[in-house]
């Protein structure tokens, strides 16, 4: 008897449980989102957070807030989304270089980029771009190539903080072309963006939100774009495979993740929501001039994306022997 009655109320709890994830469903949202970004403004994450913000509040018909919460390798970011209530109004913008390379790079993760993390969907993607600053003696990949072979040491080089894609991006840039430059972290592109242009770090190995107005305007030389097509935006500024350097590609992309445990409905209500706010025509203009470049991929394929993209990174990360140190 106490068994059956055990039972019952086990069914009960998980039909009652069932009801109030429906309703909250049913009624999400009823309140502002938050959108938080591991990253200080400037840069392909937040930028792909604002081009998302707008028009998803139209679609969802909510404020959708941007909160900008850089630190300790994004670190901050992920482990505040990871602890958050899962009812679908605290979401993680997420970036590769954090998701796939942090877990390599650091022992005591305090977050799981699986188990803690529910996808909603991809956002953007980025190429990167080569850029030097105009007093870097060299007009061509090749040439900075042989000048930072012929002067190891003397260059360095910005990151958007360690395991950033830019920081392991350049250290493979490295360990495939046998350069020595000086890595110099910063807490995002904003700031080293700046450094930049000053010409106190001279090379940059960046998404073009971060260098595409510079380099069009001549404030920085744009050498190649690590795609595998030129960047609309810098029609000019050939491939890595043009300009000698085929074995050198790398992309950046940003994913929108809720934590885990959030309940299905609610996904896909947000799912749904992103899709149709991408699909905007004002959001892909928006997203052009950026330098960005709109990809939308559900919530099946952007797991699918990670699970494949993690071990390519830890056996990038630890063959290239690159720390945080």
């Amino acid at each position: 008897m106490k068994r059956i009655q055990f039972i019952k109320s086990s069914l009960f709890a998980v039909g009652a449980s069932l009801l109030t994830s429906l309703a909250c469903a049913q009624n999400f949202p009823d309140r502002p989102i938050t959108l938080v970004v591991p990253n200080p403004p400037g840069g392909l994450v937040d930028t792909s957070a604002r081009l998302l913000s707008e028009p998803l509040a139209r679609v969802i018909g909510q404020p959708v807030v941007v909160d900008n919460k850089p630190g300790a390798s994004g670190n901050t970011a992920y482990q505040y989304v990871a602890k958050a209530k899962p009812d679908g109004y605290t979401l993680l913008i997420s970036y590769s270089g954090y998701h796939v390379a942090n877990p390599a790079l650091m022992d005591k993760l305090q977050w799981d980029p699986i188990k803690d993390f529910s996808p909603i969907g991809l956002l953007t993607v980025s190429t990167n771009v080569i850029a030097v600053h105009p007093s870097v003696p060299v007009n061509n990949l090749k040439e900075l190539i042989a000048y930072a072979k012929a002067n190891p040491g003397k260059l360095n080089y910005a990151s958007q903080g360690n395991g950033s894609v830019s920081h392991i991006g350049t250290e493979i840039f490295k360990q495939s072309t046998g350069v020595d430059m000086v890595h110099v972290p910063y807490k995002g592109s904003g700031p080293a963006i700046l450094d930049v242009l000053a010409g106190q770090v001279q090379v940059f190995i960046t998404t073009p939100p971060s260098v595409m107005q510079h380099v069009q305007s001549g404030k920085l030389k744009g050498l190649a774009v690590t795609g595998k097509s030129r960047h609309p935006g810098m029609p000019n500024v050939p491939t890595t495979t043009e300009a000698g350097l085929a074995s050198f590609q790398l992309e950046a992309w940003v994913a929108l993740y809720a934590p885990a445990g959030t309940p299905g409905p609610i996904i896909t209500k947000l799912t749904d929501s992103v899709k149709t706010s991408l699909a905007l025509p004002e959001v892909k203009e928006r997203g052009d001039s950026a330098g960005i470049e709109l990809r939308y991929l559900n919530p099946q394929a952007m797991d699918a994306l990670l699970k494949k993209e993690l071990p390519y990174w830890n056996k990038a990360i630890k063959s290239a022997n690159i720390t945080l140190d």
